[in-house]
C-alpha cells in the first residue's frame, strides 16, 4: 500500500480539480491511501465520499511567507501521515511541496497542466519548480515538448499522461432522455434545429468572438449556436460578446446560456461542437468529451487538438483566429450525410476510449507512482 498526497490551490471546479479527485478515487479503489491538500471548495465533498482525506491549507496563496509556512505544515504532514509521494498540480503549491519534500526526502511528482506565462526570466524561474519533480507528468505531447524546449529538462524525466474522459458518463446510450429534454426546454431549443455548441468559460482566447463572426458569414437556416460557460467575473467580455451578436443581428441564433452541470446532455443535443481556441489548448477536454459522445467536432489546428482529434475528424481542423477558415470547416462538417456522421461518431468514440479514457489515465498515473517509489516501497 502507498500513501499519495496531491496538492492543488482549491477544489472548486475545472479539469485540474476533476483529475485530482479521479486519481484519489483510483488510489482508494486499489487499496491505497489518498490525501488531498487544498484551500477547500465544493468538490471536497466528492473527495471525502470517495474515501480520501482532505487537509485544508492556504496553498492557493502566492505570498512567499504563506508559501513558506505551507511548506512547514506540509513537511509535518508528510512525516505524520508517512506520505510516500507528494504530487503538486500547480505552481504556488509546488514550491511549498518542493521545500517540504527536500526536508523530508519524500519523492516529488508534478503535473504540467498548461504552458503557463513564460515571457521573461522571472516567470520562467517561478514556473520551473514544476520541473523539479522526480517525475514530471505532461497532459499532452504538446506540453511535453514545451517543457523540454522551454526549460531544458531531460526528456527521460517527462511522461505524457493524457487527461481522461469518463466513458460511462459521456456515453450517448447512458444519457437519460428526461435530462436532454429538460435542458432543451431550458435553452428554448426548437424541434429539428441544427445545434452548434462552443463549451468553455467566457474568456477571449476560447474564441467565442471568432465563432460569432463565422456564424454571421454562414447564414444558416433553422440553426442555433450555444455559447456554454460562465463569465467568471469577466463581465466586460460578456458585454462585448452581446454587442457582437447584436452587430450581426444574431440575437435569435447565438445564445449565451451560462454554465451547464450536465455536459453529457448538452453534447447529446448538439450536432456540432466547436473548439475555437486562439491559443493552443494544453489538452482539450471539450473535444475529447464531445467525440466520446459521438459529436462532430471542429477544432483549431494547434496544441492538444492535434493529438486528441480522431483521424476521421481531422479534415475539419481550422486555422486559429481565422474566421474564414472556421467558416469553411463548419460548412464542410455540416455537409456530412447521416451515414457519414454515424460512421464518424463510432470511430471517434473508439478513438477516445482507446487513447484518452479515464481508466487509462488512472492506470498510467498509479504505475508512475509505483515506479517513482524506492524498490522496498513498491507493491
Amino acid at each position: 500500500m502507498m500513501t499519495v498526497m496531491q496538492v492543488l490551490p482549491a477544489l472548486v471546479t475545472g479539469g485540474v480539480e476533476r483529475g485530482t479527485v479521479d486519481i484519489a478515487k483510483a488510489l482508494v479503489k486499489q487499496g491505497h491511501r489518498a490525501i488531498v491538500v487544498s484551500s477547500g471548495g465544493p468538490m471536497v465533498k466528492a473527495l471525502i465520499e470517495a474515501g480520501a482525506q482532505h487537509i485544508t491549507l492556504p496553498v492557493h496563496s502566492k505570498n512567499i511567507m504563506v508559501m513558506r509556512r505551507n511548506a512547514n505544515a506540509l513537511a509535518k504532514q508528510l512525516r505524520c501521515e508517512q506520505i510516500d509521494i507528494v504530487h503538486a498540480r500547480s505552481r504556488a503549491p509546488a514550491w511549498s511541496c518542493y521545500w517540504a519534500s527536500q526536508k523530508t526526502a519524500t519523492p516529488f511528482v508534478t503535473t504540467f497542466h498548461g504552458t503557463y506565462g513564460h515571457s521573461n526570466r522571472l516567470k520562467r524561474w517561478y514556473n520551473a519548480v514544476m520541473c523539479r519533480g522526480d517525475r514530471i507528468i505532461a497532459v499532452s505531447d504538446f506540453i511535453a515538448r514545451h517543457i523540454a524546449n522551454t526549460y531544458a529538462v531531460d526528456q527521460a524525466r517527462i511522461q505524457t499522461i493524457h487527461r481522461g474522459v469518463d466513458m460511462q458518463q459521456f456515453d450517448p446510450s447512458h444519457v437519460p432522455p428526461n435530462s436532454v429534454s429538460n435542458l432543451s426546454q431550458k435553452w428554448q431549443l426548437k424541434q429539428n434545429q441544427t445545434v452548434i455548441m462552443l463549451p468553455g468559460r467566457l474568456t477571449r482566447w476560447k474564441g467565442q468572438l471568432i465563432l460569432i463572426d463565422a456564424i454571421a458569414q454562414l447564414k444558416l437556416q433553422n440553426t442555433v449556436c450555444l455559447l456554454v460557460g460562465e463569465d467568471q467575473g469577466r463581465s466586460h467580455y460578456r458585454e462585448e460578446l452581446e454587442q457582437r451578436i447584436k452587430f450581426h443581428q444574431l440575437e435569435t441564433i447565438v445564445k449565451l446560456v451560462g454554465g451547464c452541470n450536465d455536459m453529457a446532455a448538452a453534447y447529446h443535443l448538439s450536432d456540432l461542437v466547436v473548439s475555437a481556441s486562439t491559443d493552443p489548448e494544453a489538452f482539450g477536454r471539450v473535444a475529447c468529451e464531445a467525440q466520446a459522445m459521438g459529436c462532430l467536432v471542429v477544432a483549431t489546428d494547434h496544441g492538444g487538438a492535434r493529438e486528441t482529434i480522431a483521424p476521421e475528424q481531422r479534415q475539419w481542423l481550422c486555422q486559429p483566429n481565422d474566421v474564414d477558415s472556421l467558416t469553411n470547416a463548419i460548412t464542410k462538417a455540416l455537409a456530412s450525410s447521416k451515414q457519414q456522421r454515424a460512421e464518424i461518431a463510432a470511430h471517434s468514440r473508439r478513438h477516445i476510449e482507446q487513447q484518452f479514457s479515464l481508466d487509462k489515465m488512472c492506470t498510467e498515473t498509479l504505475a508512475l507512482y509505483q515506479n517513482v517509489l524506492k524498490p522496498e516501497k513498491r507493491s
